[in-house]
C-alpha cells in the first residue's frame, strides 16, 4: 500500500473505533499522540470520549509524564495518571529477556480496569508495522489482551507516522522517542529504583549537552553512550564534560559508542522465531 492508503485505512480504522468511547495508552511520544488526536477527532463526530491512559512508572523518564500531560492538554482528551509499579514483580527485577511481555501484560492489564471500570469498550496502543519487525515481546501481551494497535493495523512504519504526525502539526512529530529505563541494562541485571534513577539524571545530562537522540547504556562498571552520529563529534568535544558530570552521578568508566544510537542495541543477542 502507499502512505495515502494507509493514511485512509487508518482513519477508516480510528472512525470506526470512535463510535464507542475509546481507552488509549498514552505516552506522549508520536505514536500515542498520532492515535490520540485522530481518536478525539471521531470522538467529537460520534459524541463520544476518549480517555487517555498515562502510567505514571519507575522504569519511565519523570519527563515522560509531564510530557504527555502538555500533549494531552495540546490534542484534548480525557487524560488519566495510572501509578504502576513494575519492580514490585520479582520476574521483572531481574530483567529477564520477556521482560516487556510482563511488563505489557501488567500496564494493559491496568488500561483494561480502568476501561471495565468506566465502561469503555475500545483500548488501543501505539504499536506501529516496524515494531512488528524487531524483539517486542510486549506486542504478544497486547493480543493476548485484544488491545488494538490501530497503526500497525493500517501498516504504518515509524517515518510515515512520523510524516503524518507533522501532517497535523502535532508536535510530538520531532520528538526523540524515550523507551523504558530498563532497556539501558543487559538482560540479566538487577533493576532497582536507584540504579534507575542514577540512569535517567545521567541522559538528562546527555540531553543537555548533546540533544537528539541519546541513551546511556550500563554494563556493570561501565557507562556506554549512545548518541545520534552527527553528535559524535560534539561528544568528543565535551568530554571532559560529560566524564566530570557523569562521574558525579557515580559512574565509574565512561565510554562513547562509536556505532552511534540504535535502539534495541541491547537485544542484539536475541534470535527472534
Amino acid at each position: 500500500m502507499t502512505a495515502a492508503e494507509k493514511k485512509a485505512l487508518l482513519l477508516e480504522r480510528m472512525d470506526e473505533y470512535g463510535r464507542q468511547d475509546v481507552c488509549l495508552a498514552f505516552s506522549g511520544g508520536v505514536d500515542s499522540s498520532l492515535l490520540l488526536k485522530l481518536a478525539v477527532d471521531s470522538a467529537a463526530s460520534h459524541g463520544t470520549k476518549v480517555y487517555a491512559v498515562t502510567f505514571d512508572s519507575h522504569l519511565h523518564p519523570a519527563c515522560d509524564l509531564e510530557n504527555a500531560r502538555k500533549v494531552a492538554v495540546e490534542l484534548g482528551g480525557i487524560h488519566v495518571v495510572v501509578t504502576v509499579d513494575e519492580l514490585s514483580m520479582e520476574e521483572i527485577r531481574s530483567n529477564p529477556v520477556d521482560r516487556c511481555y510482563l511488563c505489557k501484560k501488567q500496564l494493559f492489564g491496568k488500561l483494561l480496569e480502568f476501561a471495565g471500570k468506566m465502561n469503555v469498550p475500545v483500548a488501543m496502543e501505539g504499536t506501529n508495522e516496524d515494531d512488528l519487525h524487531v524483539y517486542r515481546p510486549g506486542i504478544r501481551a497486547v493480543r493476548e489482551l485484544g488491545v488494538k494497535s490501530p497503526l500497525a493495523e493500517a501498516g504504518l512504519t515509524k517515518a510515515e507516522v512520523k510524516a503524518l504526525a507533522a501532517e497535523y502539526g502535532i508536535s510530538a512529530a520531532s520528538r526523540p522517542s524515550t523507551p523504558c529505563m530498563a532497556t539501558r541494562l543487559p538482560y540479566g541485571a538487577e533493576l532497582s529504583y536507584e540504579v534507575l534513577e542514577k540512569i535517567e539524571r545521567g541522559e538528562a545530562v546527555l540531553r543537555e549537552l548533546l540533544g537528539g537522540n541519546v541513551r546511556l547504556r550500563l554494563h556493570g562498571d561501565i557507562a556506554r553512550i549512545e548518541a545520534d552520529r552527527e553528535s559524535l563529534g560534539r561528544a568528543v568535544e565535551l568530554g571532559g564534560e560529560l566524564v566530570s558530570r557523569l562521574k558525579a552521578l557515580g559512574f565509574v568508566y565512561i565510554t562513547l559508542d562509536l556505532e552511534g544510537f540504535r535502539s534495541g542495541s541491547m537485544d542484539v543477542h536475541i534470535r527472534q522465531d
